[in-house]
């Protein structure tokens, strides 16, 4: 079972934006939308490029290269040209801190 990993405080982490963080080896990017937190692989399932710097609004993320388009709470694929959905972790909230822990090793 994979350990919880501390990302960040939550006052550290301004709503609308994001952080990206190593868990066991993969990157995961940690997003505050109105004050709730979703993870999801920092890996773009169309090309393996990275998403996290990509333009956010409500709850789609947009991959900055190729314009594919994701549900930050589910990974779920919206538009081509991804057809794969991203893969999402579990958050906690711990003594005001965002955690964040890759399950499928569980």
């Amino acid at each position: 079972m994979s350990e919880w990993v501390v990302v960040d405080a939550v006052d550290a982490i301004a709503q609308g934006t994001s952080t990206v963080v190593d868990v066991d080896d993969v990157m995961v990017a940690v997003f505050n939308i109105n004050g709730d937190f979703f993870a999801v692989e920092d890996v773009c399932s169309h090309d393996g490029g990275e998403i996290a710097s990509g333009c956010v609004k409500g709850y789609e993320l947009e991959c900055p290269r190729h314009g594919a388009r994701f549900n930050i709470k589910t990974g779920e694929v919206l538009c081509a040209p991804a057809y794969e959905d991203l893969e999402t972790f579990p958050i906690r909230i711990v003594n005001n801190t965002v955690q964040v822990r890759d399950h499928r090793w569980d």
